[in-house]
């Protein structure tokens, strides 16, 4: 192992007892507190995380993952990432310090945001880190200036994309020319070209297009004497199982575009950059009830099914949508709750609203719900709470962190001990792609698969 990742890290979990076992655990023992501080946390599943490693290295076996390090920054992700050899994709200076605390190389860190500040480009330089990305001549013009070694990635705009991202981010194919020019005139090398389709893009057909346009964008560069040997596939890839678009479903897509545009021996690393593919479902958060109200509806001649005078309850949660529940107003999200404590069908439902800790009209978090009567003090358990939730910063002065307790099966830790080999490399394959290992059975049994071990992108 690559040692960034030990057992004092989290708890092991063992055959018989689950992360959820763990989570009731804890739940009690929050509630048994005397000092009553603890108003949510979470849960994480480390060996869910080893495993969706291993289903992306099946189903795309040409295509090196690097971890886009906003979606989720928590320490334990972050090393049980690195412990499986991937790359980090940073936005800014902020996680570029964070991931080379941990022991992350600078060459296994591309600075992948094509809106960079001078001070954090002048970081990037001082820290080693070259690999940058741009998709316009003021970004070229910065980065000439603060950091005149630095090798560029051309951010091309995914023209068949619904996503408002092409229209924010990414080069069109009719500037490309010029602004590989530029560099060649600033004597700054291009040496690869990356494209972001955009999370939960349901047309297929856009990661094809994108990956013929960047062919054209190579054959323009290699034409101009840039050396281009990069090519980086972005994100979007969908962090649950129902997704609209299944992940296999895109990556058969991806390895065919490939095939034809960037064949297999023809000299390119294939990046790609995935964030909520790998933590979303392995973060489960239990959130206490803070307060609660019962509103009277008056609507004559309907009754509760206890024959009473109809009601809705409001339930106020310990994190809202100014915190962890954040996706409710940037992904039009309705999280749905499990009930902690385990509830009888004879019980009565009644109709339910959740709500954050804030007086705020907009602090709602999920409503039209038919809940059993709940408690101050009750704990209700959201899954697959791990992208943009953890990490992130609150919007409110004050909040607290929510604390993370990271789990993972002896299994799972055994694949992943297994798995790696030592990180040495001499010069000649110094950033290639190394199959290790081999048997593909790794979803239920966590066998373990091809593992590569990106010592470097440079």
């Amino acid at each position: 192992m690559a040692g960034y990742l030990s057992e004092t890290d989290f708890v092991m979990v063992e055959e018989g007892f689950s992360t959820r076992d763990l989570l009731e655990e804890l739940t009690l023992g929050a509630s048994q507190a005397t000092t009553g501080d603890v108003a949510a946390f979470f849960v994480a599943d480390l060996g869910a995380v080893v495993r969706r490693h291993f289903c992306f290295l099946k189903c795309l076996p040409r295509v090196r993952p690097f971890y886009t390090v906003k979606c989720n920054s928590s320490p334990g992700v972050l090393k049980v990432l690195a412990e499986l050899g991937l790359g980090f994709s940073c936005a800014n200076k902020a996680e570029m310090e964070l991931v080379q605390r941990i022991g992350i190389p600078a060459g296994k860190i591309i600075y992948a945001n094509p809106c960079k500040q001078i001070a954090q480009i002048k970081y990037a330089a001082k820290h080693g880190v070259r690999l940058l990305s741009f998709d316009n001549e003021l970004e070229l013009a910065k980065v000439v200036k603060s950091h005149p070694s630095a090798k560029m990635v051309l951010h091309i705009a995914a023209e068949d994309s619904p996503s408002h991202l092409s229209f924010k981010f990414g080069a069109s194919l009719k500037s490309c020319r010029h602004l590989l020019e530029n560099a060649k005139r600033s004597h700054m090398e291009v040496v690869g070209v990356s494209f972001h389709v955009g999370t939960g893009c349901p047309d297929l057909q856009a990661y094809t297009q994108s990956i013929a346009d960047a062919r054209l964008v190579f054959e323009m560069g290699t034409e101009l004497g840039h050396r281009m040997h990069i090519l980086d596939l972005g994100g979007g890839f969908p962090g649950l199982e129902g997704a609209k678009v299944r992940f296999e479903e895109i990556c058969s897509v991806i390895n065919s575009a490939l095939d034809l545009y960037f064949p297999e021996g023809c000299g390119v690393d294939i990046l790609a950059e995935l964030g909520r593919y790998y933590v979303t479902s392995a973060f489960t958060l239990a959130v206490s009830i803070i307060a609660k109200k019962e509103v009277l509806l008056d609507q004559p001649g309907r009754e509760e099914e206890s024959g009473s005078t109809p009601k809705t309850i409001v339930y106020h949660l310990g994190e809202g949508v100014y915190g962890i529940f954040n996706s409710v107003l940037f992904d039009n999200t309705c999280p749905t709750p499990i009930l902690q404590k385990k509830s009888s069908m004879e019980q009565p439902r009644y109709s339910s609203s959740l709500w954050g800790p804030v007086v705020d009209g907009c602090d709602c978090i999920a409503e039209g719900l038919w809940l059993p009567q709940l408690h101050v003090g009750d704990w209700l358990v959201f899954e697959n709470m791990g992208a943009y939730t953890v990490g992130m910063g609150s919007l409110l002065e004050g909040a607290q962190t929510c604390r993370v307790t990271y789990a993972m099966s002896r299994v799972a830790w055994e694949a992943l001990r297994g798995q790696l080999l030592p990180a040495e490399q001499d010069e000649d394959t110094e950033g290639m792609c190394k199959p290790l290992s081999c048997g593909w059975e790794i979803t239920d049994t966590l066998c373990v698969g091809p593992v590569f071990t990106p010592a470097s992108i440079m």
